[in-house]
């Protein structure tokens, strides 16, 4: 299928993430998809996606979603966001996401927020990879270059509960799904 402009998208309203127990309520958006993974790969690209997209009245959210704490997880124990490799795997998920608001002509401000749950996963262990990220994202190469255009305004790394009780991303509940 191709899309012309986002406004002949689909839009659903509650999404539900890919190991099926927790949902995303998005009836306050704007604007907003789960199905960048899927237009990729319907277009033969192969490159790293976030999981939501997300548009308020004033940003575009994208957010990754990562539970390590569910009961299927695989190793989750084994699950260590500050390894090298997932840190740079978040990173290529942020700018791969890039292309595709570019492509619908999304050019409201990016927020990017990494929704993470995993094993003694805590507050500040959270609050130091969102430093980390925050030092391999463009932040300081637009304050360099651009004239003032920002690819990325704020990053976040938050736990499902720090979502849902923040006043801008509360907006959009994520919630266990009832079986």
């Amino acid at each position: 299928m191709k899309y012309t402009n986002c406004e002949e998208m689909t839009v659903e309203k509650v999404f539900i993430e890919e190991n099926g127990v927790y949902s995303i309520d998005c009836k306050a958006a704007v604007w907003a998809t789960d199905k960048m993974h899927e237009d990729y790969h319907n277009a033969g690209i192969h490159i790293n996606d976030a999981d939501f997209l997300i548009e308020n009245s004033t940003h575009i959210l994208i957010v990754e979603y990562k539970n390590a704490c569910i009961a299927n997880a695989k190793n989750s124990k084994a699950f260590h966001p500050m390894e090298d490799k997932k840190i740079s795997t978040i990173i290529r998920k942020f700018y791969d996401s890039l292309h595709y608001l570019s492509l619908l002509d999304k050019n409201k401000p990016v927020w990017y927020i990494y929704i993470l749950e995993y094993p003694n996963g805590d507050v500040t262990t959270r609050k130091r990879l969102r430093n980390r990220l925050k030092t391999e994202l463009p932040f300081s190469l637009q304050e360099y270059i651009g004239n003032g255009k920002r690819l990325i305004e704020r990053v976040e790394v938050l736990s499902i509960d720090e979502w849902n009780a923040d006043s801008e991303y509360g907006n959009f509940l994520i919630k266990r799904v009832l079986r």
